[in-house]
């Protein structure tokens, strides 16, 4: 009996290392009832704390909170004029809400993604190359549990991702450039209210192509046990969709790649919303994320775990 045990009577904390993750207790079967979902929720929760526990993700937060910041100092030591078109950028100076869009679109493409490929990277590889993995399998922790617990957490992840680049750079953008009436790309202005709530939809669209984009991660996590080549496989993945979205001649691509319609999320801040592109885009992040969740179930069920 281990000291992690309850029903040992030891101290569930005792040796454990800093930063180890919970695990649901064996004493009980696996099934469904109140006990199965709270041990779902206690492999979620022991999944977010390992998350962000780490350090290299909690600087990586710091990374993206930054730009935002940055990008709102830098426009009002340039105090640029008024640019007259339907620019993210330039429309900073008229509505501090415009900080966190501009940042948004500015870190989507890089940045973001990064931070999703470490995630998505150690979820299963990381587990595997530190030893961790072959004893979350030795408990009642079925494979196919395990594997939607880890993906729930990488969408949480995608969440935090995108807030803490929305939430410093809302505060910082008010408080530099104030706020009122948010001007459209339609030419209309729209009340504090509503601006706040086209912000929040913004945020969930791109949330969503995250997640989408972590069920990938998670599939290629699942093919080896080096956390750092799933992650530089899946940046890899990025940036070729990227560069094909740009060919021209591959315009018959273009509508299936998962990025192709990432930076629609402008179409949110018309007035009323473009959905023409919005829709088909949720879409695609739905049938990536089905498909490649399923291609890493199917590869999971019977990977062998050697470590």
């Amino acid at each position: 009996m281990s000291a992690a045990d309850p029903a040992g009577g030891a101290d569930p904390g005792a040796g454990r290392r800093p930063g180890a993750r919970d695990v649901p207790a064996a004493a009980s079967p696996v099934g469904s009832g109140p006990g199965t979902w709270s041990r779902h929720l206690r492999l979620l929760r022991s999944e977010l704390r390992l998350i962000a526990g780490r350090r290299r993700n909690q600087m990586g937060l710091l990374v993206l909170a930054a730009v935002p910041v940055l990008m709102a100092v830098a426009v009002k030591l340039s105090s640029p004029g008024d640019q007259g078109g339907p620019d993210l950028f330039g429309s900073i100076t008229a509505n501090g809400l415009f900080v966190p869009l501009a940042a948004l679109g500015a870190e989507v493409g890089l940045f973001l993604p990064l931070a999703i490929a470490m995630l998505s990277g150690d979820a299963v590889a990381g587990e595997a190359h530190t030893g961790t993995l072959r004893y979350l399998l030795t408990v009642p922790v079925g494979r196919t549990r395990l594997l939607v617990t880890k993906y729930v957490s990488l969408c949480v992840g995608a969440l935090w991702g995108v807030a803490v680049i929305v939430v410093p750079g809302a505060i910082v953008g008010i408080a530099i450039f104030g706020t009122g009436p948010l001007p459209t790309l339609s030419g209309t202005a729209l009340p504090f209210g509503s601006a706040v709530w086209r912000v929040v939809l913004v945020s969930l669209y791109l949330a969503a192509g995250l997640a989408a984009l972590a069920a990938v991660g998670l599939f290629i996590s699942t093919l080896t046990e080096q956390p750092l080549a799933a992650t530089v496989a899946l940046m890899i993945f990025t940036i070729l969709s990227w560069i094909l979205d740009t060919v021209p001649q591959l315009d018959w691509l273009h509508p299936w790649l998962l990025v192709d319609r990432w930076m629609a999320f402008v179409d949110l801040l018309r007035d009323p919303p473009f959905l023409d592109t919005i829709g088909p885009g949720l879409l695609v992040d739905l049938g990536y994320a089905v498909v490649f969740w399923l291609l890493a179930w199917a590869r999971f069920a019977g990977k062998d775990v050697t470590n």
